[in-house]
């Protein structure tokens, strides 16, 4: 049984990296540039993959922890503001749409779905890299997670979604691939399908116990 019930949906948010789009190359090149500019050791893509999906901060934590095997708080904030402004500059080199994305996207624009990006990546890169893919236009906003205070698994942002387009918990749908997105939306009331390509801090997006679970975004259209 479908957990989508596309019809009944007026609303649908997507998180961004790791659902939308694969980022993690982008992401390993910035940290790499950003270690190297700090005199620290480099790292692989493959630990990238681990250690992102759960924000920037966090990232930068676990990059320092298997480098340092601790986190100086001095050295975290330096790292931190490095890395947001290396890749800032530059967030969309390699990043490209997932398979099954555009498709989605492309039926939720015909049906008028209300389609709203919803990450916690800082807004301008997350607008920026929709716009050089040319994806922006399927939006109606997008949500960086520091336009509130507190980010996703806080509902914040989702519980503005519903409220500013007044539809109810019922009429909206989370699509995205990590706890974090699981977790914000159980704390809003709203429905929530995971994807198991994404990131999701190197864990088995199945512990955290989502509604369901799927490898292609068609696969909802079917």
């Amino acid at each position: 049984m479908s957990v989508a019930k596309l019809d009944q949906r007026e609303l649908i948010l997507f998180d961004l990296d790791g659902t939308l789009v694969d980022s993690a190359f982008d992401l390993y090149r910035a940290m790499n540039l950003s270690l190297e500019h700090l005199n620290l050791p480099l790292v692989t893509e493959e630990q990238v993959r681990v250690w992102i999906g759960k924000g920037t901060s966090l990232f930068c934590s676990s990059t320092l922890q298997y480098l340092k095997g601790e986190v100086e708080p001095q050295l975290h904030q330096q790292l931190l503001t490095t890395f947001l402004e290396i890749y800032n500059a530059d967030p969309c080199v390699d990043t490209k749409p997932f398979k099954g994305v555009l498709p989605f996207l492309d039926w939720g624009k015909r049906n008028n779905k209300k389609l709203i990006c919803v990450t916690n990546k800082p807004e301008q890169p997350a607008i920026k890299i929709l716009q050089e893919l040319d994806m922006d236009h399927y939006f109606v906003d997008i949500i960086g997670g520091d336009r509130f205070t507190t980010r996703k698994p806080d509902p914040t942002q989702l519980n503005y979604c519903v409220t500013h387009y007044s539809v109810t918990p019922e009429q909206t749908l989370m699509v995205g691939d990590s706890s974090n997105d699981v977790e914000a939306a159980k704390r809003a009331y709203i429905d929530c399908i995971v994807v198991s390509y994404g990131y999701n801090h190197g864990e088995d997006i199945q512990l955290c116990q989502p509604q369901q679970v799927v490898d292609d975004l068609r696969e909802l259209l079917d």
